[in-house]
C-alpha cells in the first residue's frame, strides 16, 4: 500500500492515498500563440491592442496569469519585435485589471531545414539568434514570468521545422533570467526534458520554487494518454510548481485532469481554437469553461497576488 500523503494549499489540505490533488489552482491563459491559427479563426487575437484586450479579457475571466506572444500586425504571423511587446505590456499594466505577464521567449530558435535530401540551405522561416537576443523583449520589459522550452523536437507532423535550444543556449537564457530576478516557467515536451530542468536546477540556475509546464499533446512530444501524463508527473522535480495543457480537443479534459494529479491549469487559444464542436472559442470563453470545471470540483481558484506570493514574483512597474 502505498504511503498516505498530505498537502496543504490556500488554506486547503486533502489526503489521499498516493496521489495528491490540488485545491487550489491558478488558470494560465495562453492567448494567441505563433502558430498560423490567425487565418483559422477570426477570434486570435493579432495586432498589440488586441493581444492587451484579450489578456484582459481573460483575466476578467479568472486567469491570474496571462501567456503572451505577439504577431505581426500586417501578416498575422508570429513575431519577435520587442516594440509589439512594449505596447502589449504596457496596454496590459496601465488597464484597472490585475494579471500576472508571463512573456513567450521561445522565439529565435525556429530552424527550417531545406527538405529530405537538399538539407541545405535553410528554407523559409528560419530564425535563429542568441540567448540576449532572444530574450530582449525580456530585459527590457521585466515581465514577472517568462518561457524557457527545456529541449530541442521537431515540432509539427510534417515539413521540416525543428524547435531548437541546446544545452549551451538555454543555461546562458537561464542565468540571464535569474539575474533579472524573472521567474522562468519551465516548457517541458518530453521526459528528456525533465533533464534538462534537473541540470539547470543542479548547476544553481534556477531558483526556488521552480516552476514547470507539462505540454502534451505536440506531435513528437508527450502524448497526452494518462499514464505518459502521470509518468511525467512523478519526475517533477520536489518541491517545483506544475501546470499541464494539452491541445485541441484535449485542452478542456486537461482542466481536470491536471489538478487530479496535484497542478494547475493553462487553457487559450494558443492552443485550441475552439469551444464545441464547430462553435469557435475566445479566450474569455475557454477561461469560464476552466473556471466552472473548477468550482464544480470545488477547487478554489487563486488571483493573481495569491500567484505572486506562491511563486515570489516581482511585479514590475
Amino acid at each position: 500500500m502505498k504511503p498516505l500523503q498530505v498537502l496543504t494549499i490556500s488554506g486547503f489540505q486533502t489526503e489521499i492515498e498516493g496521489e495528491i490533488m490540488n485545491w487550489g489552482a491558478f488558470i494560465t491563459c495562453a492567448v494567441t500563440g505563433s502558430g498560423e491559427t490567425a487565418h483559422k479563426s477570426d477570434k486570435v487575437p493579432v495586432t498589440p491592442e488586441q493581444i492587451a484586450n484579450s489578456c484582459i479579457e481573460a483575466a476578467k475571466a479568472g486567469a491570474a496569469v496571462v501567456h503572451i506572444h505577439v504577431r505581426d500586425p500586417r501578416t498575422g504571423l508570429g513575431s519577435r519585435d520587442t516594440e509589439l511587446y512594449a505596447e502589449v505590456v504596457d496596454r496590459v499594466r496601465s488597464s484597472d485589471t490585475d494579471v500576472v505577464i508571463n512573456l513567450t521567449a521561445g522565439m529565435g530558435g525556429d530552424l527550417v531545414l531545406g527538405g529530405d535530401e537538399n538539407v541545405l540551405p535553410l528554407a523559409a522561416g528560419t530564425d535563429m539568434v542568441g540567448s540576449t537576443e532572444r530574450l530582449d523583449h525580456v530585459t527590457r520589459l521585466l515581465p514577472e514570468i517568462c518561457t524557457l522550452d527545456c529541449g530541442t523536437m521537431n515540432f509539427s507532423s510534417g515539413g521540416d521545422y525543428i524547435m531548437t535550444n541546446t544545452p549551451s543556449v538555454l543555461r546562458k537564457m537561464a542565468k540571464i533570467v535569474q539575474d533579472l530576478g524573472v521567474r522562468p516557467e519551465l516548457e517541458v515536451f518530453d521526459t528528456g526534458h525533465l533533464v534538462m530542468v534537473k541540470d539547470l536546477l543542479k548547476e544553481g540556475l534556477l531558483d526556488d520554487p521552480v516552476m514547470i509546464q507539462l505540454c502534451m499533446g505536440i506531435a513528437y512530444g508527450a502524448p497526452d494518454d494518462p499514464n505518459t501524463f502521470m509518468a511525467m508527473v512523478n519526475q517533477i522535480p520536489q518541491g517545483a510548481v506544475f501546470s499541464a495543457f494539452s491541445i485541441g480537443r484535449m485542452q478542456i479534459p486537461f482542466v481536470a485532469q491536471s489538478v487530479l494529479a496535484g497542478g494547475n491549469v493553462r487553457v487559450g487559444l494558443e492552443d485550441n481554437l475552439y469551444l464545441n464542436r464547430g462553435e469557435l472559442a475566445t479566450n474569455g470563453k475557454l477561461v469560464e469553461r476552466a473556471v466552472n470545471i473548477l468550482e464544480n470540483m470545488n477547487v478554489s481558484i487563486m488571483g493573481p497576488q495569491e500567484v505572486r506570493e506562491k511563486l515570489k514574483l516581482t511585479k514590475h512597474a
